[in-house]
């Protein structure tokens, strides 16, 4: 379906008035391009670890809506000009022009899945849930993913590099914690190898109903899995729900900029012996994740694994 798509040519000072302003006149697709640097905390909730350089904040901004092409547009776009204008009287809107153009027509909530095919890691086939398992593959243990919105296909080489960890460390009759689960691939990865139980934290509400039905597709019941949303670092409700001295292996595929704080307070969940698996590290912040670790004296590192330019890093609880 094509969308029409209008751009609002304004000023950083004024966007988010023009998107209240776009809200209250009923229009919910909504974007926003600036070139602000993002906060540390923006930064943190987002699943990069490199964020492009932008140029220079100059105090431009783009402010986007959509619009149905059937949508009667005229009356509605003339209330938007009328409503440029009562914001001028109290903040620099800039040009406060609108440009229009027109969206392709493309499935953007399906599109991407024409890249996501089958794959191994190692013996572990990984395959999406709408693909036929590929002739000669029989003999792999199948993984079945559908991400819906949550993160983590597997095809990242940062999930490779804890599905690997997995493959090497997990014993079956293993309890397994999954910090930032997402799609809940590594939960349902670390069940198929013999884990005994899996529990997965996110802070993202829709990792809930990925992860349920990833758990569906791959004939895992519901006793084994499940996911907590929270912030295990920080919520002392979350920590309790986890449980102390309790898992073998824990896995964050996150960021390094999470995993840093994380040292500090995953121990106690981890039984003693068991292992911390530790991705999503970019290969420039492998020091300072070792140095955080290095600083947490129930924990000591075993394994340094790389792949590209990402890094694994396996710890061990004393």
């Amino acid at each position: 379906m094509r969308w029409n798509r209008y751009t609002i040519h304004t000023t950083t000072e004024a966007e988010d008035l023009i998107s209240d302003m776009l809200m209250e006149l009923g229009i919910e697709g909504i974007e926003i391009e600036d070139n602000v640097p993002l906060s540390q905390a923006d930064t943190l909730a987002m699943f990069v670890d490199i964020l492009p350089e932008l140029p220079p904040d100059e105090g431009k901004a783009k402010v986007n809506f959509y619009l149905e092409p059937e949508r009667e547009q005229t009356e509605l776009l003339e209330k938007v000009k009328e409503g440029l204008e009562e914001l001028r009287a109290f903040v620099d809107v800039g040009e406060g022009t609108i440009t229009e153009s027109q969206t392709e027509d493309k499935d953007w909530i399906n599109n991407w899945k024409q890249y996501f095919k089958p794959f191994t890691v190692e013996d572990i086939l990984i395959k999406p849930t709408w693909e036929e398992l590929p002739e000669g593959q029989e003999d792999k243990l199948l993984i079945q993913i559908d991400p819906g919105t949550a993160f983590g296909t597997g095809k990242h080489e940062t999930t490779q590099l804890c599905i690997r960890q997995l493959r090497k460390y997990l014993v079956p009759g293993m309890k397994l914690l999954d910090v930032g689960t997402g799609s809940g691939i590594l939960s349902i990865v670390g069940l198929k190898l013999g884990a005994e139980y899996a529990l997965g934290t996110d802070l993202d509400p829709n990792a809930v109903s990925a992860a349920e039905e990833n758990r569906e597709a791959n004939g895992i019941m519901p006793e084994q899995f499940q996911v907590c949303i929270g912030n295990i670092i920080e919520d002392r409700a979350v920590k309790g729900q986890v449980g102390f001295d309790r898992y073998d292996i824990v896995t964050a595929n996150i960021l390094a900029d999470i995993i840093i704080p994380l040292q500090g307070i995953i121990a106690d969940h981890i039984k003693s012996g068991g292992y911390f698996i530790s991705s999503g590290i970019i290969d420039t912040k492998e020091q300072a994740v070792l140095d955080a670790i290095s600083k947490t004296p129930q924990l000591e590192v075993i394994e340094v694994a790389r792949q590209g330019e990402w890094v694994s890093i396996t710890a061990r609880r004393r």
